[in-house]
């Protein structure tokens, strides 16, 4: 990128106010990259300087954090098939009184142009905060969805789909009301903390008087590059949470994860979508660091260290689920989690999870609140979410130590091509 740093005006030629603000609106992101400390900062009276003045330096390329680009448009919505981000924001709006089919449209037509803008490493249209105007894209994909709400709210309950009906309840279940549901969702993943608050800020600004955040939760994944190779990430049990993930390789994964384009039973609006099931799942950390490495070992049925099965192999060998120890129980236990949470075992119901964990601080007793913001993709929730759910219901030995705090079910229509928004199909069809 050649360099585009800007030369040090004096006085006799500085423009004035009105004109460089307008300069500045005038260059992207993109513009910009490689220009931070071209200028230095240096704040306070009398030469007084906050941190330190940057001196003149020439450009350099980004780091590949900070290069990757997802593309918007596409047959399926961003932030679905990418790997996991480092950082997270899901937030959930409801429509604001009056507010109906048409403000709707209007609203992710300003939120697909906006999302689009971003990704591709630019400032938004109007109103840029400039927080993200020195970086790059970092792999930030907006993903938007609709919740049972949002069809009677907008007179489109005809065209509301079978598989959005809620969620049914579960013992382990202490439900948020305030924190669950809504009308629209949002997904935001990038792998730099200010690239994502900067998308968060613009689409809620974005929403102006159409909506209103219900709720907001933020989560973080192991950002890229700190480990010396790539592996499957690991959740603030210290497990290794994600090894049987379907993989698009998979001969049958388009047909578990997404609505297929014809003859389904979903209306037409949903092709190449998904169904994601938003769990805010509270780990009772205290309760289960006390225990042994041996017994949390037994309690996911998995070795903490390397995520093998306690049967032996590697991270991705296949479980012997009749191995018996020399006193003839069995090596993997029948309430391990890992166990019941096989495809195999559960009529071949697989979800495709991009979770984050989130801590929010620490309860008045110092408890942690900190967990799982589980995030699961699949083509009909009740075959996927709902099936697993309930065997896990019956008796998972991890049900002790977590509790489902808040949900969500939304309906993710496909992509949006070139020249049109999410969900257009649904809004105008």
């Amino acid at each position: 990128m050649p360099d585009q740093s800007l030369p040090e005006a004096s006085p006799s030629t500085a423009p004035d106010a009105p004109s460089q603000a307008r300069a500045d609106r005038g260059l992207s992101r993109r513009a910009l990259l490689g220009t931070a400390g071209a200028t230095g900062l240096v704040l306070g009276a009398a030469g007084g300087a906050v941190g330190y003045a940057a001196a003149p330096a020439p450009a350099t390329p980004l780091a590949s954090v900070g290069s990757e680009q997802v593309t918007f448009h596409g047959k399926h919505q961003p932030g679905i098939l990418q790997g996991l981000q480092a950082h997270g924001h899901l937030v959930a709006f409801d429509l604001t009184p009056g507010a109906g089919r048409t403000e709707a449209a209007a609203l992710l037509r300003r939120w697909s142009g906006t999302a689009r803008r971003l990704m591709a490493g630019e400032a938004a249209a109007h109103g840029d905060t400039d927080v993200a105007r020195d970086a790059g894209p970092s792999s930030l994909t907006v993903t938007f969805g609709f919740g049972h709400s949002f069809f009677a709210r907008t007179g489109l309950e005809k065209r509301r789909p079978v598989a959005l009906d809620p969620l049914p309840a579960f013992s382990s279940d202490h439900l948020d009301a305030r924190r669950s549901n809504g009308d629209l969702w949002v997904q935001i993943g990038a792998n730099d903390a200010l690239v994502a608050f900067h998308a968060l800020r613009a689409l809620q600004k974005d929403a102006g008087g159409a909506a209103r955040v219900r709720w907001q939760m933020n989560g973080f994944n192991r950002s890229p590059g700190a480990t010396p190779h790539p592996m499957t990430a690991r959740n603030l049990m210290g497990q290794v949470d994600g090894t049987r993930n379907p993989k698009p390789s998979d001969a049958d994964f388009d047909r578990r994860i997404f609505v297929p384009a014809s003859g389904s039973a979903d209306p037409a609006w949903m092709a190449n979508g998904s169904y994601v099931v938003v769990r805010r799942i509270r780990m009772l950390l205290d309760d289960w660091e006390r225990l042994s490495r041996a017994a949390q070992e037994q309690v996911i049925g998995r070795r903490k260290a390397d995520g093998a099965p306690l049967t032996g192999g590697t991270e991705t060998a296949e479980m012997d689920l009749e191995k018996t120890d020399a006193n003839g129980d069995l090596v993997i236990p029948l309430n391990a989690h890992a166990r019941i949470t096989r495809p195999d075992q559960n009529g071949g119901a697989a979800m495709l999870r991009r979770p984050f964990s989130y801590h929010d601080g620490f309860d008045a007793d110092g408890t942690p609140d900190a967990g799982l913001l589980f995030v699961c993709w699949q083509a009909d929730p009740l075959r996927g979410f709902v099936t697993v759910q309930r065997k896990l219901d019956r008796g998972d030995a991890l049900s002790r130590f977590i509790r489902h705090e808040a949900s969500g079910l939304f309906a993710v229509p496909g992509g949006a091509a070139e020249g049109e928004y999410v969900g257009q199909a649904l809004l105008e069809g």
